[in-house]
């Protein structure tokens, strides 16, 4: 799986806010332009990550986003699942997007779904333990 642009874009957005954490919100602009992403794409990004409850937002002259968990309380996995939908190669071994596999004849003896099963479940432990705390540690 190679991660979408949304994503990406959302941990580097994820890793400044949490680079200033607590020091107020910080208006879309000065993400935008600070990480080089589009205002508009980023617009959409912070919205959804507020949508579920990782951002607050404040209106105003003086608004702008906000983490509103602490950084070490929001891990790379909580990111890719909520853009990219599972952290799977293969549906047949997700967590949240299980569906049948259509190619083997018995997923309990399947060799093919027991390696991928294995890259999911190292993948899932890495991003799971990997914070926004830890990004951004010099």
């Amino acid at each position: 799986m190679i991660l979408s642009k949304k994503t990406r874009y959302a941990i580097v957005a994820l890793a400044r806010l949490a680079r200033e954490y607590g020091k107020g919100p910080m208006q879309i602009r000065e993400i935008a332009e600070g990480e080089k992403i589009p205002k508009s794409f980023l617009e959409n990004i912070l919205l959804d990550l507020k949508k579920v409850g990782i951002l607050g937002s404040n209106l105003g002259k003086a608004g702008g986003y906000y983490l509103l968990k602490r950084p070490e309380d929001v891990t790379l996995a909580d990111v890719v699942r909520l853009f990219e939908g599972t952290i799977s190669l293969m549906y047949c071994v997700s967590e949240n997007s299980y569906r049948p596999c259509e190619f083997c004849k018995d997923e309990t003896t399947c060799q093919i779904r027991k390696v991928f099963k294995e890259i999911r479940d190292t993948t899932s432990r890495i991003l799971a333990r990997t914070t926004l705390r830890e990004l951004i540690k010099s």
